[in-house]
């Protein structure tokens, strides 16, 4: 049992490393991907904030909202983490994989560090865009480490997702279609740009079993608020979640090449 999960761990890292070395060489990536929080901050959260129709809990909009892009950001990059299984599958590199004595789990979890890896990068490029609107945030050297933590756990937990969804569908067109049907749904059914409590009772039920809710809240708590009272609720949740779907992601991953 012990030399399976040292083995686990150690191929996990590899995997992982494999994959952050990918983004240092085509740092363009991550270029693209910082436009869309960019875009949600300096015009969503400015125009939203002037209105002043939502409740904050007595921050500013920007504040409140900046947690939820965030978490926004870190969930489109791993949503779409099994478009890069596909891709591995049609170019043969997966059969590759699926035939050496690498614990299934270890592909998962090195899939999942990578996305998180690239989901802190996101982080980097909010807090310096926050910085240049004059957003005011909470940023002490444990909220930093309970942001690693949660952005990793969060990106672990979506992308487990998008790999047991790349093991159901078979084409990039199809997966694409279902990552922006997962993506959007999730986003505005959760307390990412508005408070769960100004929702209608139905809305604020699904907000509850959301996974990405408790990003936000945990992410609102560290920068934002300060309150650290649901921290280990949250983690908890996410943690949870994120041991289950990789389980059940190392069980569907052989079926991908299927």
């Amino acid at each position: 049992m012990f030399t399976y999960a040292y083995k686990t761990i150690t191929k996990s890292y590899i995997l992982a490393e494999m994959e952050v070395r990918k983004l240092l060489h085509d740092p363009t990536e991550l270029i693209s991907r910082a436009l869309q929080p960019i875009l949600w901050l300096g015009i969503f959260g400015e125009a939203l904030s002037k209105i002043r129709a939502i409740p904050t809990q007595g921050y500013t909009y920007l504040q409140f909202i900046t947690p939820g892009i965030l978490t926004q950001s870190v969930v489109f990059v791993a949503i779409f983490y099994g478009l890069y299984i596909i891709m591995d599958r049609d170019t043969g590199i997966l059969q590759k994989l699926l035939v050496t004595p690498t614990p299934r789990l270890a592909l998962v979890w090195g899939r999942m560090i990578s996305a998180g890896v690239r989901g802190l990068s996101q982080a980097i490029i909010i807090f310096l865009f926050a910085l240049v609107l004059h957003i005011q945030l909470h940023i002490t050297f444990w909220s930093l480490l309970g942001v690693v933590l949660i952005i990793m756990l969060g990106a672990g937990f979506f992308t487990g997702l998008s790999m047991i969804i790349a093991s159901i569908v078979k084409t990039r067109e199809r997966f694409m279609g279902i990552g922006q049907v997962i993506t959007q749904p999730l986003f505005f059914a959760s307390n990412a740009i508005y408070p769960v409590s100004i929702m209608p009772r139905w809305l604020q039920v699904v907000a509850n079993v959301n996974p990405l809710s408790y990003m936000v809240d945990g992410l609102r708590g560290l920068i934002v608020t300060g309150d650290m009272s649901k921290m280990p609720f949250d983690i908890l949740v996410l943690a949870v979640a994120t041991l289950i779907i990789s389980i059940v992601s190392a069980w569907m991953y052989p079926k991908v090449v299927i």
